[in-house]
């Protein structure tokens, strides 16, 4: 067994990278390995974080986990300082998350210091090549993934993007498991009473940060579409990180608030259940992708889910088996949405999911991170 630190967001730390990172630890720790997580003081400086706060103000931590919050972002001297604590620990090996190129300095610097001491660097790279581009990202990426030993991608887009940066032979491809942290599937009149939800509406969930490139716009102008079926309406849970007013103007364009419930809040943990719980569908209606978490909570909550041809997307959804794979387009999306209601496909798209979910399971993802460790090692 092995003495292993993931080095990522975590609790006080909200989201679902963090929410990642804690099951990723705790899976580790069930089979036999000790882990802890290293998080950060300071993740993402204010110009970086359009929200209203980076932290989780529920007060429920992870208690189980042993959580050290060291890095600050943009302060190399604590970089150095989280290296000295490593090496002081004498880990095997450390599994770093990459999700933004802002990330890579701070990271890559860490894994330069440590890897002097023996200690190999795996990484997870979410995104290499991020969907909203600024100056630098390539050099802050490369600076990241050369200092890595062997790497992790949860999509084969992320794959080919990787490909870009590095030539290793120690790169592996694995199945993003479940959200299993937010708790049990309720009632779905329940789960309506509980948001405030009409009960005798078909109801379509968009669920996450609203940011340009995940098409919430695409899938506004699927609903208008759909004016055959007024009982066809969508949810929007999440908080905004684009401008408001464009998505509030357009749905007023298209003569849609009577059938858009609109939850524009950061949506806490304890509160994810009863969003899918209530939902008919759920819809990614992006512009571009690599993965998304969001379709792995609706395969721990069973519930069939839309997501266009883009990026790693069609590569967990099976189209017709477990929900819809489409163009990204409000034309297309209303389609698959009219075909899913009209032709009553939830029995069926729901069995798929309960199939498909069984391949996303945490102790298969574990075992294949520490066999990649191995074979660097050896």
């Amino acid at each position: 067994m092995a003495k292993i630190f993931i080095i990522g967001p975590a609790y006080p730390l909200r989201g679902g990278l963090a929410t990642f990172d804690e099951l990723f630890c705790e899976a580790f720790v069930k089979e036999g390995h000790h882990c802890e997580i290293i998080s950060y003081s300071l993740q993402y400086p204010n110009f970086l974080f359009p929200g209203s706060t980076q932290f989780d103000t529920s007060g429920i931590s992870p208690k189980h986990l042993k959580i050290h919050t060291l890095i600050n972002s943009v302060n190399p001297f604590s970089w150095i300082k989280t290296a000295q604590f490593i090496k002081s620990q004498k880990p095997d090996f450390v599994v770093c998350r990459f999700w933004i190129p802002f990330m890579g300095p701070a990271l890559g610097t860490i894994a330069r210091l440590i890897k002097r001491s023996g200690i190999k660097v795996l990484a997870i790279t979410d995104n290499v090549i991020p969907h909203e581009k600024r100056a630098g990202d390539s050099t802050f990426s490369r600076y990241f993934i050369k200092a890595c030993d062997g790497y992790i991608t949860m999509s084969k887009a992320v794959m080919k993007d990787l490909d870009k940066f590095t030539a290793s032979p120690y790169k592996k491809f694995l199945l993003h498991p479940l959200y299993t942290s937010f708790g049990d599937k309720v009632e779905k009149s329940e789960a309506r009473l509980n948001l405030g939800l009409p009960l005798d509406k078909k109801l379509v969930l968009f669920f996450g940060l609203i940011r340009k490139y995940k098409g919430l716009d695409l899938l506004l102008e699927a609903i208008a579409e759909l004016n055959s079926d007024p009982t066809i309406d969508l949810v929007i849970a999440g908080e905004f990180y684009d401008d408001k007013q464009t998505y509030l103007d357009l749905i007023e364009k298209l003569g849609i608030g009577h059938r858009v419930h609109l939850h524009a809040k950061f949506i806490p943990n304890e509160d994810i259940r009863y969003y899918f719980s209530s939902a008919d569908l759920v819809a990614l209606p992006y512009r571009n992708a690599t993965q998304s978490g969001v379709t792995q909570v609706s395969f721990h909550f069973e519930v069939p889910t839309l997501v266009t041809n883009v990026g790693g997307l069609s590569e967990i959804i099976p189209d017709r088996k477990a929900g819809y794979v489409v163009e990204p387009s409000g034309k297309a999306i209303a389609e698959a949405i009219s075909d899913y209601f009209s032709n009553n496909r939830m029995d069926e798209l729901t069995q798929g999911m309960i199939i498909e979910k069984k391949k996303y399971d945490w102790k298969l993802f574990v075992d294949e991170v520490y066999r990649l460790f191995l074979s660097i090692r050896n």
